[in-house]
């Protein structure tokens, strides 16, 4: 949670201790090195100051949980003698994780209520620039200018920042500078010079970062580019301590086309319910943001859109809205909070049937995502909808923070709501958070999962989204061995498909004379069944009416072919029709259906090119022999993904 959003809440001040009380068992309980300097008096300090803070609250009760909640931090710390509390309260920046957590917990809590734990100053080498860390603070530098030396290492995450050019004294001064423009992320060395305080400080988006509003603070300071003559002429040597100031680099082409190898087109589902409330919806999009901004969006990259969930949902923006994370986190921040029940259902349903069209921006040939963000548990069945977004070739994740007490249980419609609309119940979509605060932790790991485009199985492929017949000829010339062949080309064809009841579906008829529905395309649901259909079929043996089979495949099989799967008949055949082909294959092809044919031994190749679809080179495939065929299945599933991605494309 932001500074200027706690402020606001009557809560804040229990948060605070819990946050201090957690901070400092974490401390008590570490007994490593120290790596960074704070101040000899820092405990006292603090002690002192908190108590200074209880005489200006208001609150009584509240009064009385914090003072219970610091006596107890208090009495830990001292437990200690005074050198092991130096050591414990010198521990904060030791590694990555208890930097971050000290940064964007602890000393955002400490902020709150005014209590300033400073760093001892580090002299450089030359005895002119200061090095800090990412989150030193204005605060914690007592001179009125002073020439920094922020590291290389830091991430966004590390930075709280209040203000634009001119910023609260509680801000990160790296930070500041890499909001700036002053330097990047790569960091550099800068003038840092002490102002007065003011009023209303803004929340800006610049160069990466976003500040955020603050309403009144006692100091300010600006930054800016170091002055190397002075450094020069004092006789320092400048390449020793100066690295790059990190000029505000050019906007370059690449980061305004994104990140090339997360293309995908998401939709953010949030929680806009009474369940959530107002407070936790402003961490809630603190969080969407975060992932945004990570995200890499831009024309060539990930697209976004949100839809908020509530009694009614409503979509708050489009897809083709915002090309840019700038735009995008400026449009998160004026969402406003509804209210009502936890309608995901509904607004699962709506976002799936009417949020991915070309005219809200969808992109063709992208996979299509939906990020659910639930705090607690829908209100109404969300099933129907999670079946219907699988069926639309929807690849739905669910981030579920706070999960209810076996208390709550009672309340919950159905406990098992996440397996049901997730894309698949194998725990790659699920994404659990316990609670909304250190939420950033969460950020990457979940953005690892959106941008792995092989793990979206629900995104429509060639391989799942494709309905197949099998036309077989069973005619006396063929003979039992070779029908056998014939059943196994059709299986191993058969093998490279995702088979399930929303995915690709297989059907089978033979024909001599007469024709024979082995199974219809909507009679098995799995792999291993239609393997097993396949090689049952028994070999019927006649004569060979190839043009009133495909006549008959139409009217009987693909009049159930499912919606948004694209139709293939694959026509096995070894010699001359009796009858008319071109005629039924015309039709065939008129109603949208993809025709291959393949001829083995007798088969005519003028009758093979007129039953195949344009371009007729790449619809027919012929062998002499029948052993032939199981090099020719490879190139047949590789022709059916062609044609599927050119009308996917098209």
């Amino acid at each position: 949670m932001t500074v200027a959003e706690a402020a606001d809440e009557e809560w804040v001040f229990t948060t605070i201790l819990i946050k201090i009380n957690h901070s400092t068992r974490i401390l008590v309980q570490d007994q490593q090195t120290s790596c960074s300097s704070l101040a000899l008096g820092a405990a006292k300090k603090i002690q002192v100051q908190v108590d200074q803070q209880l005489k200006d609250l208001k609150d009584k009760s509240k009064i009385e949980e914090f003072d219970k909640m610091h006596a107890e931090w208090k009495n830990k710390l001292e437990s200690f003698p005074l050198d092991l509390q130096k050591q414990k309260l010198k521990k904060f920046a030791c590694d990555e994780e208890d930097y971050r957590f000290v940064c964007l917990s602890l000393t955002q809590a400490l902020f709150i209520l005014g209590i300033f734990v400073s760093y001892d100053p580090v002299v450089g080498s030359n005895g002119d620039i200061t090095p800090i860390t990412c989150c030193t603070r204005g605060i914690d530098l007592n001179k009125e200018v002073i020439d920094i030396l922020c590291p290389a290492d830091c991430t966004v995450e590390q930075f709280s920042i209040f203000g634009n050019l001119v910023y609260a004294t509680l801000s990160s001064i790296c930070g500041a500078a890499v909001h700036s423009g002053v330097i990047t992320t790569l960091g550099g060395a800068i003038t840092m010079k002490r102002l007065p305080g003011q009023e209303s400080y803004p929340s800006v988006y610049a160069n990466g970062v976003l500040s955020q509003k603050f309403a009144k603070w006692g100091s300010s300071f600006s930054v800016s580019k170091i002055k190397t003559r002075a450094l020069a002429a004092s006789g320092k040597p400048k390449a020793t301590v100066l690295p790059p100031t990190g000029k505000r680099q050019k906007k370059t082409p690449e980061k305004k086309m994104g990140n090339k190898d997360c293309k995908a087109d998401i939709a953010f589902l949030i929680d806009g319910s009474y369940n959530i409330g107002q407070r936790r919806f402003n961490l809630q999009k603190n969080f969407v943001g975060k992932v945004a901004l990570m995200l890499g969006i831009g024309t060539d990259g990930p697209h976004v859109g949100l839809v908020q969930a509530s009694e009614q949902p409503k979509t708050e923006f489009h897809l083709r809205n915002f090309s840019s994370a700038k735009d995008v986190l400026f449009a998160i921040k004026e969402i406003g909070f509804r209210g009502g029940n936890s309608n995901f259902g509904k607004a699962l349903k709506q976002t799936v049937q009417t949020f991915f069209t070309a005219l809200n921006g969808v992109r063709k040939g992208i996979p299509k995502v939906i990020v659910i963000v639930v705090d607690g548990w829908p209100s109404d069945d969300i099933e129907e909808a999670g079946n219907l977004a699988r069926e639309f070739g929807i690849n739905v994740f669910m981030v579920s923070v706070a999960k209810p007490t076996p208390e709550e249980l009672g309340m919950v419609q159905d406990i098992g709501f996440i397996d049901k609309v997730v894309c698949r119940n194998n725990g790659f979509f699920s994404h659990y958070i316990p609670n909304w605060f250190g939420t950033t932790k969460y950020v990457k790991p979940l953005i690892q999962k959106l941008c792995s485009h092989e793990h979206l199985l629900c995104s429509k492929t060639c391989y799942n989204s494709v309905s197949i017949v099998f036309l077989i000829d069973g005619s006396s010339s063929i003979g039992d061995t070779n029908f056998r062949m014939m059943l196994d080309f059709t299986a191993n064809v058969a093998k490279a498909f995702e088979i399930s009841e929303i995915g690709t579906k297989i059907g089978a008829v033979q024909f001599t004379y007469d024709q024979r529905t082995e199974f219809s395309l909507n009679d098995y649901n799995t792999k291993e069944d239609i393997l097993v259909a396949l090689r049952g079929i028994r070999y019927m043996s006649g004569g060979t009416a190839t043009g009133e089979a495909i006549s008959y495949t139409v009217n009987n099989l693909f009049k159930t072919m499912k919606d948004g799967h694209k139709n293939f008949l694959v026509i096995i055949t070894d010699g001359q029709s009796y009858d008319d082909v071109r005629g039924p294959a015309t039709s065939a092809q008129n109603a949208g259906i993809t025709v291959f044919s393949v001829g083995v031994a007798w088969a005519p190749p003028e009758d093979l090119k007129t039953m195949a679809s344009d371009p007729k080179d790449s619809h027919t495939f012929f062998s002499q022999e029948f052993t032939g065929l199981e090099q020719i299945a490879q190139d047949l599933v590789k022709g059916v993904c062609q044609d599927f991605l050119s009308s996917q494309a098209a």
